[in-house]
Parts: C-alpha cells; sequence; structure tokens
C-alpha cells in the first residue's frame, strides 16, 4: 500500500514538474518572439514634454521662419543635438536664407545619401556656450571669434546696431531652455 502511495505521489509530482517546465518554455518562447523596441534614433529629441520651457528644437519647430532648417535638422537626423542641457547657441537661417541658395541645393542635401554633409553645415551654426547679442558684441570688441560645434571659428563683426557672424547678419534672438537661438539671415558654408 504503501508503494502505490508513493508510487501515485511520485507521478503526480512528474506530471506537476513536466506541466511547469513546458509552461517556463512556452513563457520563454513567447517572450522571445515578442520584438524589442530599438532605441528611438531622435534620443531625447523624441520625448515630448509640455511642461518645461522649450529648448531649441522645440522652439525652432514652432517657429514658420524656419521649417526647412526643422526640415533639414530631422533628414540629418541630429535632433538630439538640440535638446541637449547645453548651453548651447545655434544661429538659426531662416527659410529666405536657405531659399537664397543656388537653385536645387536644399533638396540634394536633403536627399539621404548627403546625410553626412548636411550634418556637417548645420552644425556649424552651433556653437557650445551661450552667446545672445550682448555677448556675441562683446567677443567681437575682444577681437575674439565664436567656435562651432564643427570647429571652425566663425568671425564676429558689429556694424552700428548690427551683429554679424560669419557674415550673415544676425536679426534677433529668442532665449530658451538649454541656449540661445540667434536668427540669420545667410547661411553659413564651410
Amino acid at each position: 500500500m504503501k508503494s502505490n502511495y508513493l508510487l501515485t505521489l511520485l507521478s503526480i509530482l512528474i506530471v506537476i514538474m513536466m506541466g511547469s517546465c513546458s509552461q517556463g518554455s512556452q513563457q520563454e518562447g513567447a517572450a522571445s518572439s515578442t520584438p524589442i523596441p530599438e532605441s528611438h534614433p531622435k534620443g531625447q529629441a523624441s520625448v515630448e514634454d509640455n511642461v518645461s520651457e522649450a529648448n531649441i528644437l522645440q522652439v525652432a519647430a514652432g517657429s514658420q521662419a524656419h521649417t526647412t532648417l526643422v526640415a533639414a535638422v530631422q533628414a540629418a537626423e541630429i535632433e538630439h543635438v538640440l535638446v541637449n542641457a547645453g548651453p548651447l547657441t545655434v544661429f538659426a537661417p531662416t527659410n529666405d536664407a536657405f531659399a537664397a541658395l543656388p537653385e536645387g541645393t536644399v533638396d540634394d542635401l536633403l536627399k539621404p545619401e548627403n546625410k553626412a554633409k548636411l550634418a556637417n553645415i548645420l552644425t556649424g551654426h552651433a556653437a557650445p556656450g551661450s552667446f545672445d547679442l550682448e555677448a556675441l558684441k562683446k567677443e567681437a570688441r575682444k577681437g575674439r571669434k565664436i567656435y562651432t560645434a564643427t570647429g571652425q571659428y566663425l568671425e564676429v563683426t558689429v556694424d552700428g546696431d548690427e551683429v554679424l557672424i560669419a557674415g550673415a547678419r544676425i536679426l534677433g534672438t529668442i532665449q530658451t531652455s538649454n541656449g540661445v537661438i540667434n536668427v540669420i539671415d545667410k547661411i553659413i558654408l564651410p
């Protein structure tokens, strides 16, 4: 009797163990067949935040005068640069500045095969630090140049009330949560 009881108990334990093993392998199979989402290539730029003060990318995206710039930033996939903590200064060309380039230039730059070239041009419009108009005037008086993210040095000049960076006239300055946007009337080319 004892051996029947032990045999039955052992059989039940084996069935339970086999059942839990097969459930475990089904769960493992289910987990492995579920696709793991890839990291978003935009990094912090993909974070939606309607509470904090707007950053450089958010301000530019909300500007009708900068739709071409925003499209170029997206085509170059450098949105993350404009949302980092900073401080960062961006010399932001207007749509008219892009339109002043030779015909077909913008369309050509927006092609996927020209992404690296476009990114280089755009990052040449960004400088570490916070340079509003007053700071730029000080740099000009000291004869200093502004160092950009691509390693270029841009000359700052003052002509009366106008401040120019690499020959581009600064039309206005906007403070953002992570730096400064200086709106300019020309594209700065390397």
